[in-house]
């Protein structure tokens, strides 16, 4: 069992999030807004974290590039999670150093696919 962070501002993708996390038989926690994601990374170490890119106070792209660039967080997955589906949007999230991008709405097949793609295989 992995444990996944999911970074998100709205109530609704994140339990919709935790579901298909939990579904996977992985541990979640959640964060509703970039900067208590890039802080709970830090103190849970978590095997791969789920970002939103809209949010307040960071935005996931920050977020991302603050977790893929600090030491004790960069061995972590981000994969975005997002409404931002513009090709120069995918570009720069995969720039800031995501593993994956995947926008929103998106199946829980597509999810659960990088999911299981980016674990690490002892997870």
């Amino acid at each position: 069992m992995a444990h996944i962070l999911v970074v998100d501002d709205s109530p609704s993708q994140l339990l919709g999030l935790r579901r298909v996390v939990e579904k996977l038989g992985h541990q979640c926690s959640t964060a509703e807004d970039g900067a208590a994601g890039v802080e709970l990374a830090k103190s849970l170490q978590p095997d791969l974290i789920l970002m939103d890119v809209v949010m307040p106070n960071l935005n996931g792209f920050q977020a991302t590039r603050s977790i893929t660039r600090e030491e004790s967080t960069k061995h972590i997955p981000v994969v975005l999670v997002t409404t931002k589906d513009q090709d120069t949007d995918r570009m720069w999230g995969m720039r800031q150093g995501a593993r994956a991008y995947i926008t929103k709405p998106f199946s829980e097949k597509e999810l659960a696919e990088v999911v299981t793609e980016l674990l690490p295989s002892a997870a």
